[in-house]
């Protein structure tokens, strides 16, 4: 209808970056978990559970080690002895494994489950939100940008709840577990293994920095590409139109090398970090292996308590390198999160009253009082318009570009309100209306129909099931559209492309005339350059159509061809955003102004052909 502009910039909403943690953000998504939450509960329970059969088999393998090997091989208990100790601990050994790799399925199946479907409460509810906005908002906001919103942040928003919140707890969990395990085993041992913790923390800290930084260079840079190719692949005709190819490829060669160079420092920040933290880990294994065998040697400890602390120190360390990569996780989620509440929370400005009236039986009388309205504040495209169209009537809009001729279409559907006076259908505000009761009653043909992916038929009945195939094809037939579907392969099932680039111009504008027929809107019927863009044969079609459309229905018609008005109850002119007259197209002649003038300069050349030469 109307590209707006003004808004934010391109970029500034892909750039946000947010906290690793916000604790508004996060209150607000644990609120989609609630649903789910005696799920949640048992994945819970199983992460308690994951922790003990982290801890247990070293455990095992200590007493496996002093109570069974150990004293066979010493002599101080038979084989066979040493063998019967083995067996149940060895099978309990087994049996821990076992369990602990259940519950890790378990526990990945049901937090998958979870965030699966608790992100598709928050996507479904998402897209209910952006069909509420009025078009003031699409007209500010480039639909690349919303998309990412509804798929790309969502994905991100779900990678965190299935990996990173819980795969945190569970981290967090483990190494508390394991912690109180090595206290209890050795306390010695146990502060020769938490000596290393300070460092780890070090390290977190300092390459959590330098990923924020590589994070924010990585998203600022891979917004520019994406709102570089959704430019060039929609502007490709013209690309190749003016030979721009070298240009543009150089221009993305340059705007890729900018992300491959930041991508570059993630990977040197990584490629850093996973040594550092295993040379630690490495180190604190010697620095137990000299001291565990220093009191070893003194007869102070045995050599099953020191093979498990070698094993704890492992599971121990892991949770710790997985921090930086669930942290990159919690980062993208929380910038994404910010994004889609922040969308969330952008209000409609167009709403239905909070007590609407009703109306009955719809005559279509419209009426405009002192009506002024402006896209942009101080900008106005309509002044002060009065006009009364009467019930059943067919009227013109006529005027020259930018007189608010399409601004009257879109203000009658209440895709934007007024700021000033008021405009009534049967006497009642329509801003005392429900927005889709004054629609309901509306039915619109733009110059350019919009065509989705689909059939013939699902494209006529919009997905309507309450239209049946008889209804599609009398709609089709009424529009005088049937001629050409049935020529198609498929007929009324044929498949048809995004936008129905399949199809001519004209074709496309018969689908959008036998759409509105299957709507059968009850009185109003609008209709917005419906035939600039069709050849002759076309129009004449369409023209037929028109005729029979428009008895009964109050009818308006944007004109931009004579031959749509020919047959017009009466002519309304728009000049600079007010109505400056009013009449047939034989008085608007005799009165030599603004529509004598319009028709000097656009028509004079096709009057030899015009079918209202003779008026």
């Amino acid at each position: 209808m109307h590209g707006g502009g003004g808004g934010r910039g391109n970029f500034d909403e892909d750039e946000i970056l947010g906290k690793a943690y916000d604790a508004r953000l996060m209150r607000r998504l644990l609120g989609y978990l609630r649903p789910y939450r005696s799920l949640v509960i048992v994945a819970l329970l199983i992460i308690l559970g994951i922790s003990v059969t982290e801890a247990a088999p070293p455990v095992l393998a200590k007493f496996i080690v002093d109570n069974a090997i150990a004293p066979a091989v010493n002599g101080q208990i038979g084989t066979d002895e040493g063998l019967a100790r083995l067996a149940p601990l060895g099978i309990a050994y087994i049996a821990v494994l076992l369990l602990g790799s259940g519950l890790r399925y378990g526990q990945t199946m049901l937090a998958s489950y979870v965030g699966q479907r608790a992100m598709y409460d928050l996507r479904v509810q998402l897209f209910a939100h952006l069909q509420s906005l009025s078009l003031t908002f699409f007209d500010r906001n480039p639909v690349g940008r919303l998309m990412t919103r509804i798929t790309n942040d969502i994905d991100a928003l779900t990678d965190m709840v299935t990996q990173g919140v819980v795969a945190i707890f569970g981290d967090v969990v483990v190494i508390g577990t394991i912690a109180i395990v090595l206290l209890v085993l050795d306390f010695r041992l146990a502060l020769v293994t938490f000596a290393a913790l300070p460092l780890l923390i070090w390290l977190t800290m300092y390459f959590r920095r330098i990923m924020r930084d590589s994070f924010r260079s990585i998203r600022i840079r891979l917004a520019r590409i994406n709102a570089y190719l959704n430019e060039n692949l929609s502007g490709m005709a013209i690309v190749q139109l003016f030979t721009r190819e070298r240009v543009s490829f150089r221009q993305f060669d340059n705007l890729n090398t900018d992300l491959l160079d930041a991508n570059r420092g993630q990977i040197r920040a990584m490629s850093m970090f996973f040594p550092a933290v295993g040379f630690t880990r490495a180190a604190t294994s010697a620095a137990l292996f000299v001291a565990g065998g220093f009191w070893i040697l003194k007869g102070e400890m045995t050599i099953g308590t020191l093979l498990a602390f070698w094993q704890l120190v492992d599971r121990f360390f892991q949770p710790i390198g997985d921090l930086a990569e669930k942290y990159n996780i919690m980062q993208a989620a929380m910038a994404s999160s910010e994004r889609v509440f922040r969308l969330m929370d952008t209000k409609a400005t167009i709403v239905d009253p909070p007590h609407p009236r009703e109306l009955g039986h719809v005559r279509g009388e419209i009426t405009f009082e002192n009506v002024s309205f402006a896209y942009n504040e101080g900008d106005w495209v309509l002044r002060d318009v009065n006009l009364t169209i009467s019930a059943g009537e067919s009227v013109a809009i006529v005027g020259a570009t930018g007189a608010g001729k399409t601004s009257i279409i879109s203000l009658i559907s209440r895709f934007y309100d007024v700021q000033k006076g008021r405009i009534l259908l049967d006497g009642v505000d329509i801003r005392e209306l429900r927005q889709r009761d004054v629609r309901r009653h509306v039915g619109v043909v733009l110059q350019d129909p919009f065509i989705f992916a689909g059939t013939i038929a699902s494209n006529i009945r919009l997905n309507n099931e309450a239209i049946g195939d008889e209804q599609v094809r009398a709609a089709a037939r009424f529009v005088n559209a049937d001629k050409f579907i049935e020529r198609l392969p498929e007929g009324y099932e044929t498949v048809v492309t995004e936008r129905g680039s399949t199809l001519s111009v004209g074709q496309k504008q018969l689908l959008a005339f036998a759409r509105a027929i299957a709507f059968n809107p009850e009185i109003l019927l609008v209709l917005d350059e419906a035939t600039s863009s069709v050849d002759t044969e076309t129009e004449h079609l369409i023209q037929d159509a028109l005729a029979k459309l428009m008895v009964g229905r109050t009818s308006i018609i944007i004109a931009h061809r004579l031959s749509t008005i020919q047959n017009v109850d009466r002519i309304i002119v728009l000049h600079k955003g007010r109505v400056v007259e009013m009449g047939t197209h034989r008085d608007l002649l005799s009165q030599r102004g603004v529509y004598h003038r319009l028709y000097e300069l656009q028509y004079r050349a096709h009057e030899a052909e015009s079918p209202m030469k003779s008026v």
